[in-house]
């Protein structure tokens, strides 16, 4: 069983059968097809899910490649046959030009930007309740004139969302607790992230915590920890201003909107990860419940060390589920059988888990 096991409610959910609603449907992207995506989908679909219907959009020829060199270099490799498989199959167009495995380039980039929109329409017409995303590589995209910082902002583009984020969700083999951060800014320059944090964005994206730890992990009375931005967060303003000029007033404001909130803060960078790693090693039995770091590397830095081959990224305020794995495009090492699937399969379980909440959700309403 995988074990949600959070401050305030320990939601118990099968891990391997997926023993969930029928009507979960999930789209699989290929990602980059130059990329590790191919594989990794194929080991992760090698053991079929009970209850799902996955579908994965890409190239049939691609995966059938892919699989052929898995199982020619080991003919005991655990993938998924693309026979089997459910899959919408969109070839490469030849203006596009040749796409050769390892090599990222401007072909693969629009190759992997086709199966994202053809995963998007058909989720917003209602074909797909979750979208599950291999790696794309944005220099391929911009390669191919699709100039997006990530599959998160084409996603919340085309889904004419306002309000997302991207989230992080792990759960610990040591000690079944879930560790769930939260990006309040993205893919921009580390000299960048001071002008962007504002007391509106990061307003924008503590209500959406708020909301996800509520609907998608059942957590009502959720505790929150948001980290600061300088080292020892401005020491009083000796190391920094922003906490003490509007971070410290603006938590103030929001511990008054979210009175059933439990909200920590501005908590010193270097410390804010001491608790949560303990609890991840099973060297402590509590921390919180959702974190809100403010830029890329404060947040996944942490994340990574602890769960490099099972954390998963989310998009949250989409009107469907997007999950994807914590992974690059691994170029390097494509065709070598080397990729770990860890990752992806957590993915698919996660978009599965909170495709079926969300529908029971619906169902109650």
């Amino acid at each position: 069983m995988l074990k949600f096991q959070c401050r305030n409610s320990c939601i118990l959910l099968e891990k391997t059968a997926l023993s969930l609603d029928r009507e979960s449907k999930l789209a699989v992207t290929l990602g980059d097809p130059a990329g590790i995506g191919p594989e990794v989908i194929l080991k992760a679909l090698a053991e079929p899910a009970a209850g799902l219907r996955i579908t994965v959009i890409g190239s049939r020829r691609v995966l059938q490649e892919t699989y052929d060199r898995l199982r020619s270099s080991n003919p005991a490799a655990q993938a998924a046959n693309p026979e089997t498989l459910n899959i919408i199959d969109i070839e490469p167009d030849s203006k596009w030009g040749e796409i050769v495995p390892g090599v990222g380039s401007a072909a693969s980039g629009a190759a992997s930007f086709a199966y994202m929109e053809s995963a998007i329409g058909r989720t917003l017409a209602g074909e797909f309740s979750a979208i599950v995303t291999a790696p794309i590589s944005k220099t391929c995209w911009q390669a191919a004139g699709y100039n997006y910082p990530g599959q998160t902002e084409l996603l919340a583009e085309r889904a004419k969302s306002q309000r997302f984020g991207m989230l992080f969700a792990a759960t610990s083999p040591h000690s079944g607790w879930t560790l769930v951060t939260l990006l309040a800014t993205t893919h921009i320059s580390l000299r960048q992230v001071p002008d962007a944090l504002t007391p509106e964005l990061l307003s924008e994206k503590l209500e959406l915590l708020v909301e996800c730890l509520r609907e998608d992990f059942g957590l009502e009375r959720p505790k929150i920890a948001i980290s600061g931005l300088n080292p020892h967060s401005g020491e009083n303003g000796k190391l920094g201003n922003e906490e003490q000029d509007w971070m410290i007033p603006w938590l103030e404001t929001q511990r008054d909107r979210f009175p059933q909130v439990q909200l920590d803060g501005p908590v010193p960078p270097d410390t804010l990860w001491v608790k949560p790693a303990k609890v991840w090693y099973g060297l402590a039995k509590e921390a919180h419940d959702g974190y809100l770091a403010m830029y890329h590397d404060q947040g996944l830095i942490p994340v990574k060390l602890m769960a490099f081959d099972r954390a998963v990224n989310t998009t949250i305020g989409l009107p469907f589920v997007r999950t994807s794995p914590d992974h690059g495009t691994a170029f390097d090492i494509v065709g070598q059988g080397l990729a770990d699937a860890s990752s992806m399969k957590a993915a698919l379980q996660l978009a599965a888990q909170l495709a079926s909440r969300r529908t029971a959700v619906k169902i109650g309403r």
